[in-house]
């Protein structure tokens, strides 16, 4: 508990002359731009090495008051909204042991667009949770021994779809595993059967934030994207918004939905991109969560 209040304190960083130190003096502190206007009272640990012959560092604490203010133009935050890395994966942390023994060793299935994030995120689940994870892609490429757009170059995309639901029905004999589904795994009813044996999590991401993903690594991985004319940016968009709407209703089948624009707004961003997968990752959980108690009211509030 200790640990967890010492974490949410702002960090600050400063500067103080050593030879200062016990009589009044000046230090110079250099504060985050996001925190709001007011007043604070702040713990400094600071390392200093004395001048002169005495050649021994000295470690002091001070707290001191101390005021600051927002530089013009410098973005806001809603108080409460400002997490550090190290915020981030505490709450990870804590959440995946409130949640774990509920899962009882079921299978996390992501589903979402391409380029939503699924292995990224998939990969940090699993670690948190001590599940396995792997990509339902992956095991395709594996089983035939070669690339998915090759599949789709070579056997067309009615073979690459028999491949995959085999794949997710050998998934759905297992257990603890986080797994990464391709885009289009939502469009068969037999994969929903075999996925149900487990949780499924949509990610949902705008979709000019999926182009841009996709523009940035190039679309020749992308075998449902080489028919389109354009930039990468514009050829993406436009094959992603036609994928959607014709995949929409299939992904909200899914137990729970994860909104990078809904984390966007508590967090007071304006753009997705500058979301963290932890933070991510800890939204999934927390709807993971919501379909538990849903599925069984559960009372996590006893744990």
């Amino acid at each position: 508990m200790m640990d967890a209040k010492l974490a949410q304190r702002p960090q600050f960083s400063a500067w103080i002359d050593s030879e200062k130190v016990g009589r009044k003096s000046r230090c110079t502190l250099r504060v985050p731009q996001k925190l709001r206007e007011g007043r604070c009272r702040v713990l400094i640990s600071g390392h200093l090495e004395p001048t002169g012959s005495f050649n021994r560092h000295k470690s002091i604490s001070l707290e001191v008051p101390c005021s600051y203010r927002e530089f013009p133009g410098a973005p806001r935050l809603q108080s409460g909204s400002f997490n550090s890395p190290f915020d981030e994966a505490l709450i990870l942390k804590n959440k995946s042991q409130e949640i774990e023994p509920f899962l009882s060793g079921r299978c996390i299935y992501l589903v979402g667009m391409m380029g939503s994030g699924k292995t990224t995120i998939g990969k940090v689940l699993s670690q948190v949770l001590s599940y396995n994870f792997c990509d339902s892609d992956s095991l395709v490429e594996e089983d035939v021994g070669t690339s998915v757009a090759e599949i789709f170059k070579l056997y067309g995309e009615g073979f690459f779809r028999e491949k995959e639901t085999e794949m997710l029905r050998r998934l759905s004999r297992m257990h603890r595993m986080v797994v990464s589904t391709g885009g289009g795994a939502v469009i068969r009813p037999v994969n929903w059967r075999h996925m149900q044996q487990g949780i499924s999590v949509w990610l949902d991401v705008p979709l000019e934030a999926l182009a841009q993903r996709i523009a940035a690594v190039g679309t020749h991985s992308r075998p449902l994207l080489h028919d389109e004319s354009g930039d990468a940016y514009t050829k993406a968009l436009t094959r992603l918004s036609n994928l959607l709407e014709e995949r929409s209703e299939s992904y909200a089948y899914a137990n729970a939905r994860v909104s990078l624009e809904e984390i966007a707004a508590k967090l007071g961003y304006r753009d997705v991109s500058h979301i963290s997968p932890t933070a991510i990752a800890i939204e999934a959980l927390e709807q993971i969560e919501g379909f538990l108690k849903e599925e069984d009211g559960m009372a996590f509030g006893t744990l």
